[in-house]
């Protein structure tokens, strides 16, 4: 790993040079096919992500997940048998210059067309959320790309989580919250209407994004927050150790946490909130 400096940040280096544009765009639906291309395709029709006549703004955070997005959208355009219009956005929330200009400098050489507008937001994080700096940045920035996208037109806000960020985040619930909650991978916007947010990239491992984004030669940006890193230890870094632990004595438990969450027995669980309303099981019990 590298930092870029005085951005207490550090980036992600990959292995080789960067590739031609037309090679790595190649690579997506030929090398990766399997497991990138099937199953952001796979993703998609399984919940209606992408539909004829959606207008889609592609959330660019500058990371590898979000460059790798863009891309499959821009071969899901120009291959695919629906029709829809795409616009990225990133927000910048205070960068560091050569954070910044990085960000810029990788959209241009991957042929993204970027809209970049500010926000402010890490300054304002670091000055109302110090201790807890990550959940309200997280909210914040979802907020503006919601705005920045009713702005533009479009219906659809496209985020770039991942196989591995559905897991963790259900698992950081059971443990440390106490609830059974996954990461969806299609829901409106509470307060943003007629907008859905939409996460493609459900069904990939983080291992092949890193694959591909090494292999390309891509450097992306990784968390590039002025605030948070000033912070030592992460809940979501401790999960994403204990999976790799629990995978070591079960194969496929990541995967298990994931049919977990499409499996959920309403026979056989204490309780349940719906719609903001709390029930318990004792309240469909029959008394014989």
């Amino acid at each position: 790993m590298s930092n870029v400096a005085g951005s207490g940040c550090e980036i992600l280096v990959p292995f080789n040079e960067r590739k031609p544009l037309k090679e790595i765009e190649r690579s997506i639906v030929k090398t990766y096919r399997k497991n990138i291309w099937s199953k952001f395709i796979k993703a998609i029709k399984d919940y209606k992500l992408v539909e004829d006549g959606d207008k889609i703004a592609v959330a660019i955070s500058g990371g590898k997940d979000s460059l790798l997005m863009a891309k499959l959208f821009q071969e899901l355009q120009r291959h695919g048998q629906m029709k829809f219009d795409l616009e990225f956005i990133a927000m910048d929330p205070g960068y560091h210059e050569d954070i910044k200009k990085l960000l810029i400098d990788n959209c241009k050489y991957l042929n993204i067309p970027v809209n970049i507008f500010e926000s402010g937001i890490f300054n304002i994080v670091d000055n109302i959320a110090q201790d807890y700096p990550c959940y309200m940045c997280a909210r914040m920035r979802r907020g503006a790309l919601y705005s920045k996208a009713q702005e533009l037109g479009c219906n659809k806000l496209a985020l770039g989580h991942h196989f591995d960020d559905v897991i963790e985040t259900t698992l950081l619930n059971v443990l440390y919250s106490g609830n059974f909650k996954t990461m969806l991978p299609k829901l409106k916007s509470s307060n943003f209407k007629g907008l859905h947010l939409i996460r493609p990239l459900y069904y990939i491992n983080e291992r092949h994004i890193e694959r591909f984004t090494q292999n390309s030669g891509i450097w992306p940006l990784n968390c590039a927050c002025m605030v948070a890193a000033k912070k030592i230890g992460n809940k979501r870094y401790e999960i994403k150790d204990l999976i790799k632990q629990m995978k070591q004595n079960f194969m496929d438990v990541d995967k298990s946490i994931f049919r977990a969450a499409q499996n959920v027995n309403m026979d056989s669980i204490l309780g349940w909130e719906k719609d903001g309303e709390k029930h318990s099981y004792l309240d469909f019990y029959d008394e014989d």
